[in-house]
């Protein structure tokens, strides 16, 4: 079957989003989808999938697929039509670069006029379902992945929460509870700063390398938390060091990351991140984190899973804000010297964070293992992409993606 070229409006017609302000917003469950993706979520929808959603200003040319009811903001643009089969052009979109078409002066603007001009590669009906379901199988799998993810990372933290803020830890109905301390006999309240080995600020170093700064390592910042058990590490700068400096901050399985700076009047700080040995071999070279945040090494491997989640518990009930310190221009920063000598910790008999070591730790691993899928996923989608959608690739002879099986149960 023949494939034709025509115009982008052959396959999908644009029309420009709706404005909303936050003011008019009422709480309810419609995405408001911005050029960035969701971004807040209103109770009335202007719109119903399924639906392609490209960036007007702002993230300009960014695509999103979305299928439910949902509100285009004006950042957008969004198929009032779509002629083709939806799936397929919006992997086609992926494929051509959409920002190059700025019209805008000070401001970065697409035109929906312009764009539907272009030309574009359109396969029969059959071949585009086809392509369609091949990208698909690949999104569906890291979509899946990333499901999984959040389900463990709760699981973790739900236990950590049940153990040891609740006191319902396996054994707790046999255990005496201490009059004057008010904890399970052998527990204790302990400082943060008593549990740490070691801690450090992070560091930026250069750009590029030189005799000065000769030690090249990756620097995890606080806006890369969220991606790195899920596999988005493509944005973790990778820079050069002083060999002195990287020695004292190079990362070891077991680390937390703390976020000490940076953070805003809505955002704040105490962010963190655990550091996993998966983490470290993915990346595959020295890892140090960033300025605004500090290296955090326990004195003990299962310590650390305590302290990581006990920080996570603090900052969900906003129990950090106390040691935040909030300038006039809107940069929070967080009073770290006072956080390690006044913070208590609920701090357990030993079996029983040995018990919650060996629980959690498999955990942590097979979370960076599915993100590690999800980088490889994406990467072998990417290069199919557009190969596919210039018919360089018989569709026939794609074999599907298939889940892999976890190397670790948790």
């Amino acid at each position: 079957m023949e494939w034709e070229t025509g115009k982008l409006s052959d396959l999908v017609v644009f029309q420009r989003g709706f404005d909303i302000t936050k003011a008019r917003q009422v709480e309810g469950k419609v995405p408001i989808i911005s050029s960035s993706g969701i971004t807040s979520f209103h109770n009335v929808a202007k719109q119903i999938g399924p639906a392609i959603i490209i960036g007007r200003k702002g993230t300009l040319g960014s695509v999103h697929f979305y299928s439910g009811e949902y509100w285009p903001h004006d950042t957008t643009l969004w198929s009032k039509e779509i002629k083709g089969d939806p799936r397929f052009v919006y992997y086609l979109l992926q494929t051509m670069k959409l920002e190059q078409y700025d019209v805008g002066n000070a401001n970065p603007t697409l035109n929906r006029n312009h764009i539907h001009r272009l030309d574009v590669p359109i396969p029969p009906p059959t071949i585009q379902q086809k392509i369609a379901h091949i990208l698909s199988a690949y999104d569906d799998l890291i979509e899946n992945n990333l499901k999984r993810i959040k389900l463990l990372e709760e699981m973790a933290q739900i236990t950590y929460e049940q153990w040891f803020i609740r006191m319902k830890f396996p054994g707790h109905e046999t255990t005496p509870i201490d009059a004057e301390t008010g904890l399970p006999e052998g527990w204790s309240h302990l400082s943060v700063g008593s549990l740490l080995q070691h801690e450090i600020g992070g560091g930026w170093g250069k750009e590029e390398l030189s005799q000065e700064f000769s030690e090249s390592a990756y620097v995890i910042r606080g806006t890369d938390f969220d991606g790195l058990s899920t596999g988005e590490l493509s944005n973790v700068p990778y820079r050069y060091h002083k060999k002195s400096n990287l020695a004292s901050r190079k990362l070891k399985h077991g680390d937390i990351i703390f976020e000490v700076s940076g953070g805003s009047h809505y955002a704040g700080v105490a962010r963190n991140a655990f550091v996993d040995g998966e983490l470290l071999e993915q990346l595959n070279d020295s890892v140090m984190c960033a300025s605004f945040c500090k290296l955090v090494r326990a004195d003990e491997l299962r310590n650390a899973y305590l302290l990581y989640h006990f920080f996570k518990f603090l900052r969900s009930i906003k129990a950090t804000e106390v040691f935040e310190i909030r300038s006039a221009s809107n940069i929070v920063n967080y009073n770290w010297t006072a956080f390690l000598k006044f913070q208590q910790i609920p701090f357990p008999a030993d079996v029983i964070s040995n018990e919650f070591q060996e629980l959690v730790a498999p955990i942590h691993k097979q979370l960076y293992q599915l993100g590690k899928q999800n980088q490889l996923l994406k990467e072998a989608r990417d290069i199919l992409l557009p190969r596919l959608m210039t018919g360089m690739i018989n569709v026939d002879k794609i074999e599907l993606p298939t889940p892999k099986q976890d190397t670790e149960a948790a």
